[in-house]
């Protein structure tokens, strides 16, 4: 059965070809917002060349893979070897021979982690969550994804032959996936990874998704948050080693590939509908930002 049977796919734009795929859990045919296999098992969803979201996090390692992918803005070379991390709603569009690819994959949506943790903020503290400065890939040795897959046929097992305490087996392997994984992805990057003192850093970065369209100025996440910008800057380049400016400058930037791309706008509609003052404004925002001009970086990604 091809795993793209196991999802619905609900058409969010048809005039611009991009699709929200939701998980559904009766499609999948376990009683759990979560599902793990090989694609010996499942075949992957994105066999289309086709711009598409998901409403859940993905996680992918591939044994052996070929191809790219375009995720917001950003061309990945794939290759045997890589993990591949991707949020919910992110904008992807995949170039790849299905048949040539040999991968484990791990989907679910933040409620299932919501319904066990009282921690609201948790997947805004994992590193590889909604990153925007550093790759959310990478090479993998055969003997560190082995201990992640692994955990992953722990999942299935349980997923497959359910018991009395299944859910509770499932989400202690998923807890320690998540954060052995959040480990090793700070060592990769050279990431901070200290005790936190508090929520703020993690509250910013969930703000910043919920409200990047209509709020471009960091004083305006400060006071959502009743703190000073002063306070909310210390918070998150303690946590994350760069400047609440930062932050926000690269998620924004993220938003303005993305609408760029995929949105059928122009540049005056997507500088108004992000809060620029100006068009010129957002131009040279991300002139900025990535060295590039606007008309330099579509001509690019429309020659691959």
């Amino acid at each position: 059965m091809k795993y793209k049977d196991t999802l619905s796919i609900f058409p969010e734009n048809t005039s611009e070809q991009i699709s929200l795929i939701r998980y559904s859990k009766t499609s999948c045919g376990v009683d759990f917002l979560l599902n793990t296999a090989d694609s010996s098992e499942k075949r992957g969803w994105f066999d289309n060349e086709k711009r598409y979201k998901t409403d859940f996090y993905e996680f992918f390692f591939f044994r052996k893979a070929s191809g790219f992918l375009f995720l917001t803005g950003r061309k990945i070379e794939l290759h045997d070897n890589m993990l591949l991390i991707i949020s919910p709603f992110q904008q992807q569009e995949w170039h790849v021979d299905i048949d040539k690819l040999d991968y484990t994959f791990l989907v679910f949506q933040e409620e299932f982690i919501n319904n066990f943790l009282s921690d609201k903020y948790f997947m805004y503290r994992l590193l590889y969550c909604y990153q925007n400065d550093y790759p959310t890939y990478m090479s993998m040795d055969d003997k560190q994804m082995s201990f992640f897959t692994d955990l992953l046929k722990e999942i299935k097992q349980e997923l497959r032959n359910p018991v009395a305490d299944s859910y509770h087996m499932i989400v202690a392997c998923l807890y320690q996936f998540l954060l052995k994984l959040n480990r090793y992805y700070a060592r990769e990057m050279n990431l901070p990874f200290s005790i936190p003192l508090n929520n703020y850093a993690y509250q910013y970065k969930l703000l910043l998704e919920k409200n990047i369209c209509s709020k471009i100025r960091v004083n305006d996440y400060a006071m959502m948050m009743n703190i000073s910008r002063i306070t909310l800057n210390k918070a998150v380049e303690n946590e994350f080693g760069v400047t609440a400016a930062h932050l926000l400058k690269q998620r924004l930037l993220a938003e303005v590939k993305n609408e760029l791309l995929f949105s059928g706008e122009s540049v005056k509609e997507i500088a108004y509908r992000l809060n620029f003052s100006e068009p010129n404004h957002l131009m040279r925002f991300f002139k900025q930002q990535t060295g590039q001009t606007i008309t330099q970086f579509l001509d690019e990604y429309k020659n691959g």
